[in-house]
Formats: structure tokens, sequence, C-alpha cells
């Protein structure tokens, strides 16, 4: 981390000094963008890279081949952020900073160093820059978002990592509604984890000062995968779109070259959260939603949350977000797959005869319970930033009673401890 922050950081100051030397300018940013990525293959993908070369030509022999490196905790994430800068930089979207005891807090801000997420340097680098002071209401609004995050984390998360590692453990003796059930609930899991973690960085963030731009709004509430895609883990989405699919052309060449483009940023999106081909088959699974989407005009670009001025969604909003959450869960039962035979392993298992037996749910009455509290917040306050933004209730007894209710679920009904799941990416 520090030898590429500060070969990006270095890289800044050379595009500026050689700014009117264009090919200049140009040549160094596309050397640090390759030394970055280089770094991050060879961590994170050479391994995977030479088993896949042996498996197809040397009948799976690697020895003496392989690296085995341990992966750096927080790769991905310092590497898009650190690239980021250099990229902007050579854009003049912001000046290049000269001070790098600055530049090196903007790769390595705890909060976000792990796991994200993937914060712009024309956002979050000027905040290093000016002075802070602090501010009550900013504060109380994050120590609430940690609160929220917590709850996501330990009460919903933690408990649905239980059970559905015990199911993927032993995919062979389940029945298929168990199997089923499973899926559903790594589906919930790997939400209320990664936007739990979003939600505390968020919040600690803001407890000293700093505002991160949001990362997930509500994915699960989206009536098609397009708006899901716009409202899960929108920091790498919005990194893609704006250095990968943008500069390829975007949807500015035609149809074809639309669809062409959607491919490349999902199978890069697959491959850049891990080094296995069930990850490429994932972004390559919804990149072909999307693709669908783009070929019958139905990639609706969505201007509010659903049910905007409503309680309850309509019953055609009800079926878009229902059918958006079988395809996510469709999607999330590749990721969650070891390779893609387990994940066709898996697949079979459910789509047997046993499918319509009652599902094994002895001692889950209680998640069952903190699950349906976690969307019923989440669907009642989203219009806000996070599920306990309740800034706009005037009763401070009523907010109160709120804080304690979920500190209380947080100790009473905290799963065994879990590591989150994008540490591993």
């Amino acid at each position: 981390i520090a030898f590429t922050s500060f070969c990006s950081w270095g890289s800044g100051l050379l595009i500026e000094k050689y700014r009117e030397t264009p090919k200049k300018a140009k040549t160094i940013n596309v050397l640090n963008i390759v030394l970055n990525l280089l770094i991050l293959g060879v961590f994170k993908y050479y391994d995977f890279f030479v088993t896949s070369f042996a498996n197809l030509f040397l009948d799976g022999d690697t020895d003496g081949l392989l690296l085995k490196i341990i992966l750096p905790v927080g790769i991905s994430f310092y590497t898009f952020q650190a690239l980021s800068y250099s990229i902007d930089v050579y854009r003049e979207k912001l000046k290049p900073t000269r001070d790098i005891v600055q530049f090196f807090a903007f790769v390595s801000f705890f909060p976000q160093l792990v796991a994200g997420p993937i914060e712009r340097a024309t956002n979050l680098l000027p905040q290093f820059e000016r002075k802070r002071t602090f501010d009550y209401s900013e504060a109380v609004d994050g120590m609430r978002r940690i609160l929220w995050g917590l709850f996501k984390k330990v009460v919903v998360a933690d408990n649905c990592a239980t059970y559905v590692d015990a199911v993927w453990s032993d995919i062979g003796s389940q029945s298929g509604s168990t199997l089923l059930l499973a899926a559903i609930l790594y589906t919930i899991q790997i939400y209320c984890d990664f936007s739990g973690y979003s939600d505390m960085a968020l919040g600690s963030a803001k407890l000293l000062g700093f505002r991160f731009r949001d990362n997930f709004l509500f994915p699960y509430f989206s009536r098609n995968m397009g708006e899901f895609w716009k409202r899960w883990h929108i920091s790498l989405n919005t990194w893609f779109v704006d250095y990968v699919y943008i500069p390829l052309g975007g949807s500015r060449n035609g149809k074809a070259r639309t669809i062409v483009n959607t491919m490349i940023i999902f199978l890069l999106s697959g491959l850049w959260h891990g080094a296995d081909w069930s990850f490429v088959a994932w972004g390559g699974y919804h990149g072909l939603l999307l693709v669908l989407l783009i070929l019958f005009n139905r990639n609706t670009k969505y201007e509010h949350v659903v049910a905007y001025d409503r309680w309850l969604p309509s019953f055609k909003e009800l079926g878009q977000m229902l059918l958006v959450f079988i395809l996510a869960t469709i999607g999330w039962m590749m990721f969650r797959a070891d390779n893609m035979g387990m994940f066709v392993e898996y697949v079979k298992g459910i789509f047997s005869p046993t499918i319509f037996s009652m599902p094994d749910i002895a001692g889950q009455n209680a998640l069952l319970l903190m699950i349906a509290i976690c969307f019923i917040v989440e669907w009642l306050l989203r219009h806000k930033c996070h599920g306990l933004d309740v800034r706009g209730i005037s009763f401070a007894g009523v907010r109160w009673l709120v804080y304690i209710g979920v500190c209380l679920c947080i100790f009473l009904c905290g799963g065994h401890t879990e590591n989150f799941v994008y540490m591993y990416f």
C-alpha cells in the first residue's frame, strides 16, 4: 500500500509538471495504471491464471509454478482508490496534492480501507486539506448509522451465516426446500453484511468530520436489475462506469457497442470480486440480465425510490421487486459457490422432489423475526439514507426507545462472530 500510494502520488505531480506535453503526461498516467494493476494482478490473480492454464495444458500440474502469496487486506479497494486520483489529475478534475501525508491518509483512511466504499479523490482528498470542526448533529447521525450497521451485521448477517454455512458445507444431505431457504438467507446475509459495513464506515467517518458518498440505497427495493445496480455497491459500479465504461464509448455508439461495453464492465466486476471462474460467471450473468433490458428497451431509469409517495407498492411494483430478488438470489448462489460445479450441484439439489417439503427452520424463529424487522424498518425509511435516519421524529422519547431497542437486539440476538464477507476481496 505504501509503494502503490507513493507511485500514484508521484504520478499526479509528474502529470501536472508535464501538462503542456500531453504525450508525456499520458505516458506517466498509463505507466501508473499498469503498475498498480500489475501489483494487484500478481497478488490476487497470478495463481488463479496459472492454475487455469495448468488445467488446460499441463493436466493440472502446478508444481513449482504457484506463488501462494498472502493477499493484502483491502488491496482491491485501495488500488482502485489510488488509481482514481491519478486518472482524475490527468483528466484535470482536480489539482495534485504536494502533501504526501494527506494523500497517504486519503488512501489508507481506516473506516473504509479494508472493504470500501471506494472513495474518489475529488470528494475525499479535499476534506483532508481543510480544517474540520465538530458538528454535533452530524456526529449523532454518524452514531445512528453505526448502530444500524451493527444491527444488520451482528443480528441479521451473522445469524444468517451460521445457517447458510451449515447448509453449504453439506449440500448432498439437504432437502430442496432447505437449500432454497439457505439461498434466500444468503441473499439477505450478503446485503446486511456489506451494507452494514458501509453504514459503519460512513458513520465512523461522520464522527471525524468526513462525508462519504452512499454505497447502498436499499437495492432489494429495486424494480429492475438496472436500478438494482444503481443502488448496490454504488462506489464500485460508478468507478467502473467512469473509468472503464465511458472511456470504451459507453452508450454513445449504438446498441451493439453498448451491449459489448456492458458485458465488459460486468465481467471485470466479477473478476474484481475474486479469482475464480464462479465470480466471472456471476458477473457475466448480471451482464446478460442488463443486456436483456437494453435489447428490449426495458432499462427504465427511475427518478425516485419505489412507492415514493405511498405507504405500499402497487401489485406491479411488488412483482417487480420480487423478480429482482429472485434474479439476485440466483446470482448470489454463483457468488457463494466455491466453483461452478458446486453451483450446479446446489441448483440440482433445489429442484429435487424434496423442494415441496418443509425446510429445516428449527430454532430460526428469532432470525426470521429480526429479518422482518430489518426490512420493514428499511421500507419505512427508504426515502432516507439509512434505516435509522430518524431525524424527522421530533419526540426524543420515541427516538431513544428505538435506540434502546436496537441495542438490546444487538446484545441479546447477536450471532457468532463472523468476518465481513468483503474483507476477502
